[in-house]
């Protein structure tokens, strides 16, 4: 059942979907539906952050349900030079200059954004199938990303794993936060293990930068089925995190055929991303001045 694929949304399945819970889903579906016919029938058109080359099907779908105008004007992020405010720490910059003695496209960031959680055994698994994986790596660990106790509380600042840190000091660096535009762009980037937020996911697309997808909660299990399954620029790290799983994706990503190849798709996606933040305005624009 939950395997089954979505009609009309492939290559959504059933478990890709926003989970609701409660049991009035009625009510809740017929509040959806008045939002949206309350914004068809109050506005002239709907703008979304993606660009045509990675959502045509979508947007031209749109726009039949929507009988409006739909424009794709992002890649947002590419129009600003300043990231997005975030209730994550400030931002650790050394990490910058730790990658300028890195190897071109040889190292794995690894961060599930500012919202994300995992339990404790699932952080386990993370850090050892990183270190099995024998790559060099960046890792984000902010304080909260881990869950606590019988209750779920946030570990303030998660505590590596016993002897993480001595099997992995020479080719590893950990921060609380990191500069994700700055890192992404960086060509000693070879990957992103990422949690699939649309704007982590974006980010990455206009970068050139491959996936190793780990959707938590959200929109993110669609964002991920898409990256693996419609762009095909990245590759699950498993539905069950195992060290072992892990550290098999991660060389395969890193090392193997099938992780350059993705990285040429990846590529040729951040060149449609370039160009499309102008050719998207330029119709917008286009479309007020006729109104």
């Amino acid at each position: 059942m939950l395997d089954e694929m979505v009609p009309d949304l492939e290559p959504l399945r059933v478990r890709d979907l926003i989970r609701i819970d409660g049991s009035d889903a009625d009510s809740l579906a017929g509040f959806i539906a008045g939002v949206v016919n309350a914004a068809r029938e109050s506005s002239f058109g709907v703008l979304v952050n993606t660009f045509e080359g990675i959502e045509a099907p979508e947007l031209a779908k749109i726009r039949r349900e929507l009988s409006r105008p739909a424009f794709a004007v992002g890649p947002l992020h590419l129009l600003s030079s300043s990231p997005s405010p975030s209730p994550a720490p400030a931002a650790d910059r050394s990490c910058l200059g730790w990658l300028d003695a890195r190897a071109p496209r040889s190292v794995l960031y690894v961060s599930l954004g500012s919202v994300a959680t995992v339990d404790r055994d699932v952080f386990e698994e993370m850090a050892w199938g990183v270190a099995g994986s024998g790559v060099p790596f960046l890792w984000v660990v902010r304080p909260g990303l881990v869950l606590t106790g019988a209750g779920g509380e946030d570990a303030p600042q998660p505590p590596l794993p016993e002897g993480f840190v001595e099997q992995t000091e020479s080719r590893g660096k950990v921060v609380a936060w990191a500069p994700q535009r700055e890192v992404l762009a960086h060509a000693a980037i070879g990957a992103f293990w990422t949690h699939c937020g649309w704007n982590s996911t974006l980010e990455s697309v206009c970068e050139g930068v491959p996936m190793l997808v780990q959707p938590c909660f959200a929109d993110q299990m669609a964002n991920a089925r898409y990256v693996t399954h419609k762009w095909g620029v990245g590759m699950e790290v498993g539905e069950v995190v195992e060290r072992g799983r892990v550290a098999e994706a991660v060389a395969k990503m890193m090392v193997g055929e099938e992780g350059a190849q993705m990285r040429e798709r990846a590529r040729h996606l951040k060149m449609e991303a370039s160009a499309a933040t102008s050719s998207s305005m330029d119709s917008l624009i286009e479309f007020i001045s006729s109104l």
